[in-house]
């Protein structure tokens, strides 16, 4: 049975209750994390609980839980429901009003959720193992302030949606100068004559923390050229090798986009060095 958090207390999920008038489901106003944890260790922890923390303040929604009481209520999950291969789902809404009004409300106790997930084996450096993926590409039509990881994602599942329906794994997704964002789900990352390339932290794009991690990775522990830069499609189209990375995925190859293959069509050499890079450093964030 899968025993999760809700406003302090541990209990079956079947058993949870969360008001009609909780605003994060009327109005998508509340913040949310994923953190991967394998056999009791969490990836990424704390950049996570930091970027949980910018919106929050991004939304104005006031928390008393601090880092410590977040690592507590993770631990007692993973232990709750049987250690292993878990994902923590950390969920923060503005909570329950007596009406429904645009404006944020007084005095009202944000509600605080958590559960785990069962979740795969983490990824290995190995191409004959890798999960290798297929993507779409469209036009980025979701609102401005995806740097914030807000609940309310229905542009993001109607993204996902459309490379779903095509039979492929996500979307790649361009603004209206042809430039590459994000996928649906994840950061995207192209390689070109060796060079790593990645488009710069906007509004236009979350800021990942498996980017953030393999960023810093690959600056402090590799020779491989890497760059935030603008990336358009023509580039993305012509590369050697394309990634996405998210905390479930970690470095994922690309080897479709609309029906054309990547490169050679095979998972590339800078692919195989970078997942060993993040094998090696995952638990150090």
């Amino acid at each position: 049975m899968t025993i999760v958090y809700l406003n302090g207390a541990y209990l079956p999920m079947a058993e949870a209750r969360i008001s009609p008038m909780d605003r994060g489901f009327l109005f998508g106003d509340g913040i949310y994390e994923v953190v991967p944890s394998y056999h009791g260790k969490l990836v990424g922890f704390r950049p996570h609980l930091q970027r949980m923390q910018q919106g929050l303040d991004a939304l104005e929604l006031k928390l008393t839980l601090d880092d410590s009481e977040w690592r507590d209520i993770a631990n007692e999950l993973m232990e709750r429901n049987g250690g292993g291969n878990l994902g923590l789902y950390f969920h923060v809404s503005r909570g329950a009003d007596t009406r429904r009004n645009h404006a944020y409300p007084e005095n009202v106790s944000p509600t605080r959720y958590a559960f785990a997930f069962d979740i795969g084996p983490a990824p290995e450096p190995d191409k004959a193992r890798a999960r290798c993926f297929k993507v779409s590409t469209a036009d980025d039509l979701r609102w401005r302030r995806c740097n914030i990881k807000s609940t309310a994602l229905l542009g993001n599942v109607m993204h996902y949606q459309q490379g779903h329906s095509r039979g492929h794994d996500e979307t790649l997704l361009f603004n209206d100068a042809g430039e590459l964002t994000e996928a649906a789900a994840c950061n995207v990352f192209i390689v070109k004559d060796g060079c790593v390339a990645t488009p710069p932290l906007d509004n236009q794009k979350l800021p990942g923390i498996t980017r953030l991690m393999l960023l810093d990775m690959l600056r402090k522990h590799s020779d491989i050229p890497v760059a935030e830069r603008i990336v358009t499609l023509q580039e993305v189209r012509n590369a050697d090798e394309v990634w996405l990375t998210s905390s479930s995925k970690e470095v994922a190859p690309v080897v479709c986009i609309d029906d054309h293959p990547v490169g050679d069509g095979q998972v590339g050499d800078v692919w195989l060095a970078a997942q060993t890079l993040f094998t090696e450093h995952r638990y150090d964030y």
